[in-house]
């Protein structure tokens, strides 16, 4: 992880740019004291003559003696920008012969990780040495020295920088500073010595530092870092005192590097002493609140172990508390009263309240675009109520999760004179909220894709959303318009329509084999339950018209049409959702969950009336600073509710009769009636065809990169294939089961747009309840890669089917590029 230039090394520089040069060496001779008539400055080039003028403390008419030229040549030493002064007189004229130190032309820094380039540069134009400043050689030294201190306390002993300076024509020099950082020295043994009650293994199980082992390649925990020694030499006091060692003492520290300087030896001496009990806990001062309702947030008791983390975990519990209800100074000072002979701890916990404070103002500042008022609805601190750091807290969540700000930062600043209130100020830095996209992207399942859209969330600086979009592929084609209100109400409620309309063909994308036009309009809502809860409403209208290709098409698809009679399907359609969502991070989660459940209905009326029922949960556990777990399961269903289809169709044996060719079967009568049935007598013959349940063009898929990894997109579940075909083609079900557990690696790569994981996927899709059988369901395992590169998203999976049927279609390597994942 790369670290900003610390400060220390800016300090060393500038104090030794500003040191004082040896003054006696200045004069060219000494001279008596003089009244000096004029003073004339020679050796200038690139600096003025006024500038000089401006820091010299001798003007025209000034008694010139020892100490005042003395005190001249200091003054201008200061300045920085000569190598080299000397004072002389001519008669009366006082002479300044000054040797100005080269401009720096060019400044160049190779070979640095550990630092940016950005922040070293940064920091060396704090203290002068830039592109276009004065040339200090001192100030370099010392940098350089700095810079080398540093890197040997990231353990790398081995570093080498090399500063060159070139010298150019015009008192001008090219700086370049070459650094070889070498590789940071490994941490070969630890020894802790005085530890009787506990094995090396308890105390050290969440130190940074450990001795080189087989995981080291990613948790790089073996490389010795000063910073890092001292962290850990912190969590094994706080090991002992939270175990009620309260005369532990760390007694020594060695560090020994080999003389290659690769191996480094650590050695701690340590104290344990006796383990102390708690005698009693006493809650003294002005509690503000009932003494038994901070009683509960007492984690200690007497005749516990001693543990100075519940002591904090209390503290910090009391002191939320408070300020939650305007105490925003509230203090829990925890004085102990030790008895060395009994081996106990009396706790005594002072509260100190402090002033209850009122919150005067909120201030927003770097909102140049975006209405104040689309920032003070995000508040759930506001203006004349006490002040609660917990609405603070979530007040800044909500102005982050907007995504129209790189930074917010919330500051309390207290009001002058009045000890009892403060202002809120509010900080953002404006990121770009709208886009235009002109994309190109690639998949496996998808070929390649074309996309343009033009998006602004941030429309007009109201916050409300507005979006063109135009997707073309090999299979689909599809143009959107969608606007949302997210603050149709003060209340929160949202309120947004969509238009969309697509050519869908299916014979490029592993499914069955039709084709469809359909559009859309529909109207959505949601209404926030909760902070982390919103129910969300859908009402839309929608016509769907089926194209069925003869011979390819499977046989109960077109049976499905040929029952219901018509090959365009109108649909009122309804949708009701939750959503709870409680992660830390939209992109990169570590911790925390998110659950939707949607249930959507084509109302009466609608040419198929059938519903949909879909859940999805998705939760993240941070194992480890280097492991993080995510379990999710995607899971469907769906089932028509109205009356199942029922048609006679007249055949000739051995055909299907089909004249128009758009898929369905002519219906027709040989007989003079065209009430009664197929005549007997005649070839003909009535066939009866029965559809229900779900929809074909609504049923769930399976597989990919999306699902079960290692298999073909979509091509899990039921089969069927065209009539005189043997070719059988996935037609998906109403019923889908999938689910995943994934090992998330968040360091293994050192950028935080990319993230490595394992997995184990399962899941498959059945054509109905009835049909589930757990001995079908597929499962794979493999590893995966997910970039956010500046191209767009990439997903990359390599997967070992474990449980596949000879049939399924298998895809070990997939990936996408330009889609989400």
């Amino acid at each position: 992880m790369t670290r900003p230039l610390p400060r220390r090394l800016l300090a060393l520089a500038l104090a030794s740019a500003i040191a004082a040069a040896p003054v006696t060496s200045a004069f060219a001779q000494a001279f008596s004291p003089f009244t000096a008539s004029d003073i004339r400055v020679d050796g200038l080039q690139r600096i003025s003559a006024g500038t000089v003028f401006t820091y010299l403390p001798i003007e025209r008419g000034d008694q010139v003696d020892s100490a005042s030229a003395g005190e001249a040549i200091r003054a201008l030493y200061k300045t920085g920008f000569f190598e080299d002064i000397r004072l002389d007189r001519q008669g009366d004229i006082l002479v300044v012969t000054v040797v100005e130190r080269p401009a720096i032309n060019k400044l160049t820094i190779t070979g640095n990780k550990d630092i940016k380039t950005e922040d070293l540069t940064k920091g060396l134009a704090d203290i002068g040495l830039s592109e276009g400043g004065t040339f200090d050689r001192l100030a370099l030294d010392r940098v350089t020295q700095e810079l080398t201190r540093q890197y040997n306390n990231r353990g790398k002993y081995n570093v080498e920088i090399t500063p060159t300076i070139a010298r150019l024509d015009r008192n001008r020099v090219d700086l370049t500073i070459t650094i070889k950082e070498g590789k940071a020295a490994k941490i070969r043994h630890i020894n802790l010595v005085g530890n009787e009650k506990f094995g090396e293994e308890d105390i050290r199980d969440n130190w940074e530092s450990r001795e080189s082992n087989w995981l080291s390649w990613y948790r790089r925990d073996d490389q010795y870092s000063r910073e890092k020694l001292s962290g850990d030499l912190e969590k094994l006091n706080a090991f002992y005192l939270d175990r009620g060692y309260i005369d532990f003492s760390v007694d020594s520290t060695q560090v020994a590097i080999s003389p290659d300087r690769r191996d480094m030896f650590i050695t701690a001496g340590l104290t344990e002493g006796d383990q102390y009990t708690v005698s009693g806990v006493e809650i003294t001062g002005d509690t503000v609140l009932p003494k038994e309702e901070i009683q509960k947030r007492v984690l200690v008791a007497e005749g516990q172990t001693f543990s100075r983390r519940l002591l904090e975990l209390t503290s910090d519990s009391i002191t939320a508390a408070l300020g939650n209800i305007g105490y925003a100074f509230a203090q829990v000072n925890t004085v102990p009263d030790i008895d060395r002979e009994k081996k106990t701890v009396g706790i005594n916990l002072q509260v100190v309240p402090g002033p209850r404070v009122n919150v005067r103002r909120i201030v927003f500042k770097g909102n140049t675009r975006t209405s104040d008022e689309v920032l003070r609805r995000e508040m759930r601190q506001f203006e004349g109520s006490w002040y609660s750091q917990a609405a603070l807290d979530r007040s800044k969540i909500r102005l982050q999760g907007l995504g129209f700000f790189e930074s917010v930062d919330v500051e309390s600043k207290p009001v002058a004179g009045s000890p009892d209130q403060v202002d809120i100020e509010v900080a953002v830095k404006e990121t770009t909220s709208g886009s235009f996209v002109f994309g190109l992207g690639y998949s496996q399942l998808t070929g390649l894709t074309t996309q343009i859209q033009l998006s602004q969330s941030n429309f007009l600086g109201s916050g409300n959303r507005v979006s063109v979009q135009a997707n073309r592929n090999s299979y689909l084609q599809r143009y959107d318009f969608s606007f949302l209100n997210p603050y149709f109400t003060d209340s929160g409620v949202s309120l947004g329509y969509n238009l969309w309309w697509r050519e869908f063909d299916n014979s490029d994308f592993n499914t069955a084999q039709y084709s469809s036009t359909s559009g859309a309009g529909q109207v959505v809502m949601g209404v926030p339950i909760t902070e982390t809860d919103t129910v969300n409403f859908m009402m839309g209208v929608d016509s769907n018209e089926i194209f069925a290709i003869s011979g390819s098409t499977p046989a109960p698809l077109v049976d499905y049409i040929d029952a219901v009679g018509r090959r365009t399907f109108h649909t009122w359609r309804a949708q009701v959702g939750w959503s709870r969502n409680s992660l830390d991070s939209f992109l990169t989660p570590t911790t925390g969950m998110l659950q939707r459940f949607g249930a959507e209905v084509a109302l009466p009326g609608s040419t198929a009336e059938y519903f949909k029922l879909t859940y999805e949960i998705s939760k993240f556990w941070r194992l480890s600073r280097h492991l993080v777990l995510n379990t999710r399961a995607d899971l469907g269903y769906g089932d028509s509710y109205g009356d199942d289809f029922v048609r006679n169709i007249c055949f000739t044996p051995g055909t299907v009769s089909d004249s128009n060719n758009d898929g369905i079967a002519d219906t027709f009568t040989p007989g003079p009636d065209p009430s009664e049935p197929c005549l007997e007598t005649s070839p003909d013959y009535r066939r009866t065809i029965t559809a229900g349940g779900l929809p074909f063009f609504e049923n769930f898929y399976a597989g990919g990169v999306r699902s079960v990894r290692g298999f073909a997109d979509n091509t899990l579940g039921p089969r069927a294939a065209a009539t005189g075909s043997s070719y059988l083609q996935p037609i998906g079900g109403a019923l889908k089961t999938t689910g995943s557990v994934e090992l998330i690696f968040p360091t293994l790569l050192d950028s935080p747009a990319a993230r490595v994981s394992a997995f184990l996927d399962v899941g498959n899709v059945f054509a109905d309840t009835d049909s589930f059988d757990a001995g079908e369901l597929r499962a794979s395992t493999g590893v995966a890669l997910m970039w956010r590169s500046p191209m767009g998203p990439i997903s990359i999976s390599y997967a070992f089917p474990l449980r596949k049927d000879d049939s399924d279609e298998l895809e070990r390597l997939q990936f996408t590029f330009g889609g989400v994942f």
